[in-house]
């Protein structure tokens, strides 16, 4: 019986060796490094991404998930589909230079204001200064 795959673009907690990626790592079949273009915000202990075709190439992870690892990824995310008010939304992206598209979460230009703008294109490098 074939089981539904998703692909996700990753890009703070979620990362291989990050605080969250335990979350994910059971359910991970392929990783493939990857870019977006958007801004990236500091909420406090993980980052929010603004996507905008004009933005900075924020660097992360494609992650191929099980359908479980996808539904994990909503729970950590606090994102329900078809719910009016997620932490984060749920989107579909596409890489920056690969032919790769998938999901990704994000937040919107309006609940990011009064939040720190990263100014770096990667989490990893922003929480390590």
């Amino acid at each position: 019986m074939n089981h539904p795959l998703f692909r996700v673009f990753v890009y703070g907690t979620l990362l291989t060796g990050e605080s969250n990626h335990h979350v994910a790592k059971p359910y991970v079949k392929q990783m493939k490094q990857g870019k977006v273009r958007g801004w990236l915000y500091n909420v406090g202990a993980y980052p929010a991404l603004v996507l905008d075709s004009e933005g900075e190439e924020i660097i992360g992870e494609w992650f191929i998930v099980t359908e479980e690892g996808l539904k994990r990824m909503d729970w950590l995310e606090g994102y329900e589909e078809n719910r009016l008010h997620n932490d984060y939304e749920r989107v579909w992206v596409k890489d920056v230079s690969q032919d790769i598209e998938g999901f990704v979460y994000v937040y919107s230009i309006e609940k990011v204001e009064g939040l720190e703008k990263i100014e770096c294109n990667s989490w990893r490098e922003f929480k390590d200064k």
